[in-house]
């Protein structure tokens, strides 16, 4: 075909064509989301998160497509994960759950991208953002409040056994600065129950099999599970656990008494990583992260599984039962 004829094909081929058909379909932009575990244990959270962009008018895969990673409790990956997110150029990174340190490892790695995270402990403590009415960096979110109720998560505890003298705490050795804050805590509230504790480190599920046996050797007279991502996707194990060792256990989250464990004392998990999902949607539709002060929870939930409290052989104070947000039968 000459040169001139095949111009003439292309011209009037294109001419034919609707206009929708030449217009370039239009770029859905990308959100990073970093899980704080693995995905088979974050479906609840998932769904909690996914339904944040949708209340700011954005579905995946109709409008807004999502990349996921798993740091699995390897929050030492954070750099390398977020690295990945940035060269796939991401829109704005999620990462619900994940303790400050990782938080700003992700800052390092990337100043422009807007960051919105979900932390337990006070961001500007660590330095992740200026102030909570005034972000003034790429990052914002929610501060759910862990750390700052563990004197009360204790003192519930001390309630419920009431005999209790020695406390086992189990940390994660994985997140140093974490464990070491709320050691500090820990170890302030116990001062003031007069109440010994006992220290057991775990990063891994060996090593949570691991310090269940030191239990069972020593017999501590009840376990505080310290807040932390990894314990959360371990929460059947270290329920099971508990109730295979007949030991009193506190927990940070409700997820863990839904699990069988005793009881729990926090913030909602869930409706933290729909706030999340509802920032970075705020994000994609033109908010600045500066411009978007870091939520805190007003509610906090008592949860009791009586069921667990029966198989141990407590009897559950009135006053417990009365305060509880929720006794699981």
């Amino acid at each position: 075909m000459r040169r001139r004829e095949f111009i003439s094909l292309l011209g009037g081929t294109a001419t034919a064509w609707p206009l929708g058909a030449r217009a370039q379909p239009a770029v859905k932009p990308v959100i990073g989301y970093i899980g704080f575990g693995a995905l088979e244990n974050s479906v609840l959270y998932l769904a909690a998160f996914r339904r944040g962009p949708g209340e700011t008018g954005l579905i995946e895969g109709q409008n807004v497509a999502i990349e996921y990673r798993w740091l699995e409790g390897r929050y030492e990956r954070m750099p390398e994960v977020t690295a990945e997110l940035t060269r796939n150029a991401v829109a704005v990174i999620a990462t619900p759950g994940t303790p400050p340190s990782a938080v700003r490892a992700a800052m390092v790695v990337t100043a422009t991208i807007p960051i919105v995270f979900g932390v337990g402990d006070d961001p500007v403590k660590w330095g992740i953002v200026a102030g909570l009415g005034k972000p003034n960096s790429n990052a914002t979110g929610i501060n759910f409040f862990v750390s700052e109720v563990v004197a009360k998560r204790l003192e519930l505890l001390r309630e419920l056994v009431p005999g209790a003298a020695r406390i086992a705490v189990l940390l994660n050795s994985a997140d140093p600065a974490r464990s070491e804050s709320t050691l500090k805590d820990v170890q302030a509230a116990a001062n003031t129950l007069a109440l010994q504790v006992q220290v057991l480190n775990a990063s891994t599920g060996h090593q949570i099999e691991a310090a269940f046996a030191t239990i069972a050797r020593e017999r501590p007279d009840a376990l505080f599970v310290g807040p932390d991502g990894f314990f959360n996707t371990r929460r059947v194990q270290l329920a099971m656990l508990a109730a295979r060792h007949a030991i009193p256990t506190t927990f940070a989250v409700r997820e863990y008494a839904d699990a069988g464990g005793l009881m729990s004392y926090g913030t909602s998990l869930a409706d933290m990583h729909r706030q999340v999902g509802i920032y970075t949607g705020r994000i994609l539709r033109g908010a600045k992260p500066a411009d978007l002060p870091v939520m805190q929870p007003v509610k906090f939930e008592l949860v009791i599984n009586m069921q667990t409290a029966h198989m141990l052989g407590l009897h559950v104070p009135d006053s417990l039962l009365a305060a509880a947000d929720e006794v699981i039968e």
